[in-house]
């Protein structure tokens, strides 16, 4: 089971120059196997529409919220303080350590191109990894 992290997303949205690998993951695993958080959809939300992008952020939540089987994950309360703990760690910003401490709760691998992960103890996998292992 995955956690697809804001940035695969958006490589594809905003036809960005990996868009090709993030897309085949995006299709090629079977989407009941992909999570998302709520941090993630909010941060699209916000990104879209700073860019004037709302036809394709209506599209992105009918596609991904409405009409798939993706997985949307959120953190308790509670779980904020791990979310702080996390940056202070590894040097995380904020984001980030939503996406660490969520792939931690949930158990969950982080797919994503940002190599902050790295540096944690449970890392990243890129997509075509992730494609490799199915």
């Amino acid at each position: 089971m995955y956690l697809v992290d804001t940035n695969i997303w958006l490589e594809v949205l905003l036809e960005q120059d990996r868009k090709h690998e993030a897309h085949r993951f995006l299709t090629d695993i079977d989407p009941s196997y992909l999570n998302v958080t709520d941090f993630t959809i909010y941060s699209i939300g916000i990104i879209l529409s700073k860019l004037g992008e709302l036809d394709l952020l209506e599209r992105f939540y009918k596609d991904v919220i409405y009409e798939s089987n993706v997985n949307i994950i959120s953190l308790a309360k509670t779980d904020m303080f791990k979310v702080i703990k996390i940056e202070k760690k590894y040097g995380l910003d904020f984001d980030d350590a939503y996406q660490y401490v969520s792939a931690e709760e949930y158990d969950l691998k982080i797919v994503s191109f940002d190599s902050d992960f790295d540096k944690t103890d449970i890392g990243r996998i890129s997509p075509t990894d992730a494609l490799k292992k199915k």
